[in-house]
């Protein structure tokens, strides 16, 4: 053999171990510290140097982002991953797939499910982050076929969390079947940042032993413990972590990437990052940070140790705090957080991360208000106990499956087999002036009231449009005066109080214990219909919109519980829950509140008849403000 091809040889037997580095700064790591604020103009401004970088993959698609852009933000989503894969020619883009919940916090059918995926990778989505909050690998096999149908790289995921049935042997099982379904790569999703590095350890082996593919981790700052974690796991045979730019990193978000570079490379691994690229990514966005970074962000604490317990994600828990305060009772939050693991174990145990964290946190707290467990009960609770989400991973405490079946059967099917086929019904209740591209009729099938507020806003000529919240607006145009000057400050934007109030679930968690009536039961956004009925596209409103009158009405009311939206249907076009005359029966639902995707129906707490709605269809209303005037 030739010196030259004995040195080559030798080189490669010596070189170092390349850990793929997977950036969730576009994606994770603003939803989890600005409420998914950021917008497009400001990716697009620093893709380039993202793409250069040398990352296995961009995190940028998924989770909150899709629901953000249309009712925030004003803008496409589908255009957003459009133009960023414009731009980004090297790195695989990357999102989140809740599985049979695609976005939502409820299943949709299959074919919606189907389509979906189709769209995403004709559109540049690469690799699909697969995952189910229960772990029942049934919610994630039609998405695990689609992309793989459609040309994408599948990822399965377990979910993460600790308690007396989820075992090594037990995740080693669910990946076992997730792989027989025929993923690429598996992820731990450490969502509250409870794996510590013993348990990584432990677990990381145990599946690069028992299943032939590529292991990633995924995990917050939560608990101030991701970085050590991330080496054991990596030492144990894990081969990609999920970081974000140290700006962008800590407390809720990822760990940064940066640090993890450093690490790594001082314990022999290599990462095939391009440091310059990096620095200039973060000065980019410890830019845009100061425009974007909500105000109410500096109080939040570096580190919760107390995710160790209660298992909430980090995002969460800073927004149960606020709402929280906002309600009078932040004195009450140890004695939440002391329930939280009782009403975890009630449920059997079901890792927390969305929807099941809201499902566990907003029972919990409405278990110590009413001062009484189970005094009060959400839909969303009794969905769960039915199996309307999928199989808890214990069985559900005999006493509360009983208080909440009542005689009824659980459900033990596939729950997207009960769903009848929905693009179709979707597609006939949308003006067609309203629909550009297809995907618009994906947008309206998991998001109906907001994308169709952004269809018709989108519609208006220019001058004519709703303008956008002066936060967003201000902070775009500071970022266009400071774009190629990365490095230059720009002044601090205050963001807009209700803008915050609605940026994430959490936000209202404590509010939702305002929906409870005298029949003691709460309708929350998995008692809405899947999909809205179908029905001519230039049907009239449900009702004449009644607007609100500035005198106090004269007799009983009904308030709305919380910050929201007022609809008088579940849907556009669908028929009005109730009208002005209707004598309703005690727990019959009168309207809706939403807030951030959950449609939550307002139910008369004892039998009444409606005199007059005090609203109109489609406004913002505030807690307490009165929606419509009653007789008993």
């Amino acid at each position: 053999m030739k010196k030259a091809e004995q040195k080559k040889t030798v080189s490669a037997a010596t070189a170092a171990p390349r850990i793929r580095i997977t950036d969730t700064t576009l994606r994770d790591a603003h939803q989890s510290l600005w409420a998914t604020r950021m917008r497009t103009d400001d990716i697009l401004a620093v893709a380039e140097e993202v793409d250069n970088a040398g990352y296995y993959s961009l995190e940028c698609w998924g989770g909150a982002t899709f629901d953000v852009c249309l009712r925030f933000l004003r803008e496409n989503p589908w255009e957003r991953l459009r133009q960023l894969k414009a731009v980004c020619k090297k790195t695989p883009l990357q999102m989140l797939l809740r599985g049979q919940n695609i976005l939502g916090y409820k299943n949709y059918p299959d074919d919606v499910l189907e389509r979906f995926v189709a769209l995403a990778c004709e559109n540049g989505m690469d690799i699909f982050r697969i995952f189910d909050a229960l772990n029942d690998t049934r919610n994630l096999e039609r998405a695990i076929q689609a992309v793989k149908k459609y040309g994408g790289h599948a990822q399965g995921t377990i979910c993460y969390t600790f308690s007396p049935v989820h075992t090594v042997d037990n995740f080693v099982a669910i990946a076992r079947e997730q792989v027989s379904m025929g993923i690429d790569t598996l992820c731990i999703k450490d969502m509250a940042g409870i794996l510590t590095p013993g348990a990584a350890t432990e677990l990381v082996s145990a599946l690069v032993k028992a299943v032939n593919v590529p292991v990633q981790l995924h995990s917050h700052m939560t608990s101030g413990m991701a970085v050590a974690m991330y080496l054991s796991a990596v030492k144990a045979g894990a081969g990609a972590i999920d970081t974000a730019v140290s700006t962008m990193s800590g407390f809720s978000s990822q760990p940064p990437t940066e640090t993890l570079v450093a690490i790594l490379e001082s314990e022999g691994f290599t990462t095939g990052l391009n440091h310059a690229e990096v620095a200039k990514i973060n000065a980019h966005f410890r830019a845009l940070k100061k425009v974007r970074q909500p105000s109410s962000a500096g109080a939040v604490e570096p580190v919760d140790a107390d995710v160790l317990e209660h298992h909430i994600p980090g995002g969460m828990i800073s927004n149960l705090r606020s709402q929280l305060q906002q309600q009078g009772a932040l004195e009450r939050l140890p004695e939440v957080l002391d329930e939280l693991p009782r009403t975890r174990a009630d449920m059997g145990y079901p890792p927390l991360v969305t929807p099941t964290s809201q499902i566990v946190g907003v029972q919990a707290v409405l278990n110590v208000l009413a001062g009484k467990r189970y005094e009060m009960v959400t839909q969303e609770t009794r969905d769960y106990v039915k199996g309307l989400y999928g199989r808890s991973p214990a069985p559900i405490t005999p006493k509360l499956a009983k208080q909440i079946l009542n005689g009824e059967k659980p459900v033990t099917c596939r729950p997207a087999d009960l769903l009848k086929p929905g693009l179709a019904e979707a597609a006939a209740q949308i003006a067609p002036k309203l629909i550009e591209k297809e995907e618009d009729i994906l947008s309206y099938c998991l998001f109906p009231e907001v994308a169709l507020g952004y269809f018709k806003w989108r519609a208006k000529p220019a001058d004519q449009r709703d303008p956008i919240p002066a936060d967003i607006e201000e902070g775009s145009a500071k970022q266009a005066e400071t774009k190629g000057n990365v490095d230059t400050p720009a002044p601090v934007a205050q963001v807009d109080a209700d803008t915050q109030r609605f940026a994430e679930i959490g936000r209202f968690v404590a509010s939702l214990a305002g929906l409870v009536q005298g029949s003691g039961t709460i309708s929350l956004p998995a008692s809405a219909p899947l999909l809205p009925q179908p029905a001519a596209p230039a049907a009239a409103p449900v009702a004449p919109p009644v607007k609100a009158i500035d005198a106090a009405p004269q007799g009983p009311t009904i308030n709305a519980p919380l910050n929201g939206t007022f609809y008088r249907s579940a849907g556009p076009d669908k028929p009005a829950l109730a009208n002005e005359g209707d004598s309703l029966k005690a727990g019959a639902p009168l309207c809706i509140v939403e807030a951030m995707k959950l449609f939550n129906q307002i139910k008369a707490d004892k039998p009444l008849k409606i005199v007059k709605f005090l609203v109109e269809h489609g406004a913002v209303v505030a807690k307490g403000q009165p929606l419509a005037l009653v007789c008993y």
